[in-house]
């Protein structure tokens, strides 16, 4: 991910994954021994640790959209910024802002850290 619209197409696709709660194709955007870390759970590392930290949450929510406000590249880095929008197996909605830093390895996501306060998700 070099240019600015590979940046932003490359996110544009993951976060399409991630708001189909397709595990499989999220997975794919990561190298196999990836660390991911959500909010202040303790980091999943390697693709099955992650794959069962993933479907664990999406068992949790009927779904999700994220929209980026803000992208953000040096180097291997990217930071975004956005906002993320859960519905609730109730049907009812919650917003919150986020913050995801991704280390990259070539063209794949090395580390995947989510900064977020989800816990009203579950109040």
């Amino acid at each position: 991910m070099t240019s600015s619209d590979s940046i932003h197409s490359r996110l544009d696709d993951l976060f399409k994954a991630v708001d189909a709660k397709d595990t499989e194709r999220f997975l794919d955007f990561l190298v196999d021994q990836a660390s991911f870390r959500f909010g202040s759970a303790p980091p999943a590392k390697g693709k099955e640790a992650i794959r069962n930290a993933v479907d664990g949450f999406f068992s949790t929510i009927a779904s999700c959209r994220h929209v980026l406000a803000r992208i953000v590249a040096e180097g291997d880095v990217i930071i975004c910024e956005g906002e993320v929008t859960y519905t609730r197996h109730d049907a009812s909605k919650i917003s919150f802002p986020f913050a995801n830093f991704f280390e990259l390895d070539g063209e794949l996501i090395s580390a995947y850290k989510i900064y977020i306060d989800a816990g009203p998700l579950y109040n």
